[in-house]
């Protein structure tokens, strides 16, 4: 069963004194891209979270974010009286003394001044974090099971849009006979029209099996089958086939492009031209398979 590379995980641990809400977000990409918004107070464990993550997903841009919220009044955000009191002062004094007005919104100033608002460096417990790390494993396989959902949905698209090429395949085979014949009438008609020139006979059955082996379809026909089971085969192998998938699929619409070009028939053609649009719809969505 295949996996989207496309999921979402969101996770909220409740500790004593705050809720902490995990959330990632994966999106198509070629590699393993991660970002990370991490409050200050887990900095330093950054590196670990990543290490999980690399350890847990494979393919996609993934975006990791981590918020805060803290319950009651404890926390360890708190404004510098002192500070704010300075800043204050001089602000006045030297609104006086230039004549410039003073603000209209004092808070919105002051907050803004360095060392106003400070945060205590506070230790992570070792017992809240174990909590956290339950939490981004959850948020983990959150992930994981929206990528097999999408997943899932993908793979019975894929199946549809095979079967479909697959019987279009099989309508090809009730016009190739009378394709061969109309492709000798017209040699034949215009071997007429040039009937009182001499030629040699040995010379053209030659170049006219040539001409008509050269527009046999059988080994295209059987490859582009091939391909499809191939590609049926492969899905159902196991999930990380996203870029095996993308080469299938480009194997196949070599084959369907070689039919389109060989055919030499208006209704091949059409049923060409359907086998493409199915094959582009493969196309558009083996981009987002794991």
């Amino acid at each position: 069963m295949i996996q989207s590379m496309t999921g979402f995980g969101k996770v909220t641990a409740e500790l004593p004194n705050k809720k902490v809400t995990v959330e990632i977000k994966a999106l198509n990409s070629k590699q393993l891209d991660i970002s990370t918004r991490i409050p200050s107070i887990y900095k330093s464990k950054e590196m670990e979270i990543r290490s999980r993550l690399l350890k847990a997903l494979e393919r996609g841009k993934v975006d990791f974010s981590m918020q805060i919220e803290y319950i009651g009044t404890d926390t360890p955000t708190h404004i510098n009286a002192t500070a704010l009191e300075s800043y204050y002062k001089q602000i006045t004094e030297v609104s006086g003394k230039l004549n410039i007005p003073v603000p209209a919104d004092w808070f919105q100033v002051l907050l803004r001044m360095p060392d106003v608002v400070k945060s205590e460096i506070v230790e992570v417990d070792e017992e809240e974090w174990s909590v956290i790390q339950q939490t981004i494993d959850d948020a983990i396989k959150q992930l994981h099971d929206f990528r097999r959902q999408e997943g899932e949905m993908l793979q019975k698209l894929f199946v549809e849009k095979i079967e479909n090429i697959s019987a279009l395949l099989s309508e090809i085979e009730k016009y190739e006979g009378e394709r061969i014949e109309k492709i000798k009438a017209r040699i034949m008609d215009n071997l007429e029209k040039v009937a009182s020139t001499d030629y040699d006979k040995n010379r053209f059955e030659q170049e006219m099996i040539y001409y008509i082996e050269k527009l046999d379809v059988n080994e295209e026909k059987n490859r582009l089958s091939n391909h499809l089971k191939y590609f049926i085969d492969t899905m159902e192998s196991g999930k990380g086939q996203g870029k095996k998938l993308g080469f299938i699929i480009q194997e196949i619409g070599r084959e369907v492009n070689t039919l389109g070009s060989k055919s030499n028939h208006a209704e091949m053609q059409q049923i060409v031209v359907q086998m493409k649009d199915e094959m582009e719809q493969i196309k558009e969505q083996v981009l987002n398979v794991l």
